[in-house]
């Protein structure tokens, strides 16, 4: 694709669409759209999301209101309780939830609150953005299935300025009411093949959905590009092994897309080879990575692979978040590439993920540099890559799937 055509997509999807919302299912036709014009079949593959409308919510400090928005999926309600503010997690720390509502720093993972339910607390508030940032922007959070296990307690988001005032003025009690319908809606992951000689794949990924707060350009706009422009280089050519494309929906909500598809496909995910994910690149300034959920093998050819072909990056072993980790646990190699932008110039998950943050240039160049790698892997006589997870990979997905606590 040329730089225009590259362009004219990232202004064509410039703007907010979330998982399982109409702008999501139009972003995914559209990429459908892109496929086919190519000369490339491409479907749209359906799968459930819970989803939930908030009607309203009230976050009362000291019974002055607090701008807040209302967690989706953690219910209806009014609670009220002291509030507490909590630091840390450990447990002299957690000892002191007991019915109380809590300010966290962080966002609410599985353990975490589990923790917090176990040691009674009654509701949290978390924040987001940054109290250098000009804008007051408040996340639309959501309390995910996999981490409530359908245990709910009220929660609500603030912006980070809100957050300091409530530690800073020494608010007592607080209450939260938030009212919702919660239901069932639907996502989409869209699939697209060039088949080669034999019945085995190397399975191409990205995300095509945003956050509540983000048009997301880099995150991830950036990878479905870069999955376009292999495509348009690779689609001419016979391979050994064929390259499937898959535009994942809902990533941004716990992987669901990628988790859907391996789930659906179980039965056929040992004739996946490799997965190659792209997530977040193309930015104006940053540094190149490759985070591999395979053998060590793998990190140190992408390290001479790099030299060959003068590409600076930077790949190590590990688990990325992001839609490579669903291969990866299911015993497919695999691995995200993305060029990670200094915080003072490109940030995700609110307004500042824009086009201006990327360079269709240097997309093209990541992308070139991912569609070479592609191709050796895809023309292998035999793909080099062991078909097995190290131990030290699974103890990472381990600890990020929540199946084991992480260690300190």
């Amino acid at each position: 694709m040329n730089l225009k055509t590259i362009r004219q997509i990232f202004k064509d999807t410039d703007f907010i669409h979330t998982s399982g919302t109409p702008e999501e299912t139009r972003v995914a036709e559209y990429l459908a759209d892109k496929c086919r014009a190519m000369g490339v079949e491409a479907k749209l593959e359906t799968f459930p999301v819970e989803m939930a409308s908030v009607d309203s919510a009230v976050l009362l400090a000291d019974r002055k209101a607090v701008p807040c928005k209302g967690y989706k999926c953690c219910g209806s309600g009014t609670v009220e309780a002291e509030l507490l503010y909590l630091p840390n997690t450990d447990p002299a720390s957690l000892a002191k939830v007991q019915g109380k509502i809590v300010l966290l720093d962080t966002g609410v993972g599985y353990f975490l609150y589990q923790d917090l339910l176990k040691n009674g607390a009654v509701g949290f508030i978390t924040y987001d953005g940054n109290v250098r940032y000009p804008d007051s922007d408040i996340d639309q959070k959501e309390l995910r299935n996999a981490v409530s296990q359908g245990k709910k307690i009220l929660g609500v988001s603030v912006n980070a300025k809100e957050a300091v005032k409530l530690v800073k003025n020494g608010v007592k009690r607080v209450s939260i009411t938030v009212e919702q319908e919660e239901y069932s809606g639907e996502s989409h992951n869209v699939i697209a093949e060039l088949p080669g000689e034999r019945d085995e794949w190397v399975a191409l990924t990205a995300h095509l959905d945003t956050t509540p707060l983000s048009r997301g350009s880099w995150d991830n706009m950036s990878g479905c590009v870069g999955l376009l422009e292999m495509m348009e280089a690779l689609k001419d050519q016979p391979h050994r092994y064929g390259l499937r494309f898959i535009f994942c929906g809902s990533e941004e909500r716990g992987l669901l897309g990628s988790k859907a598809y391996v789930a659906a496909h179980e039965n056929e995910l040992d004739k996946i080879a490799l997965n190659i994910n792209l997530d977040m690149i193309g930015s104006v300034m940053g540094r190149f990575i490759a985070r591999v959920s395979a053998e060590d093998a793998l990190v140190q050819y992408l390290r001479y692979f790099g030299a060959e072909m003068g590409f600076g990056i930077a790949p190590r072993q590990g688990v990325y978040s992001s839609d490579s980790t669903p291969f990866a646990d299911k015993g497919v190699p695999a691995l995200s590439f993305a060029r990670i932008a200094p915080p003072s110039q490109a940030t995700i998950h609110n307004r500042y993920d824009t086009p201006e943050v990327l360079s269709a240039e240097q997309l093209r160049k990541d992308a070139a540099f991912m569609t070479e790698f592609a191709r050796r892997m895809a023309d292998a006589a035999v793909c080099p890559v062991k078909r097995e997870i190290p131990e030290k990979v699974r103890k990472e997905l381990d600890e990020y799937m929540n199946r084991k606590r992480k260690e300190e």
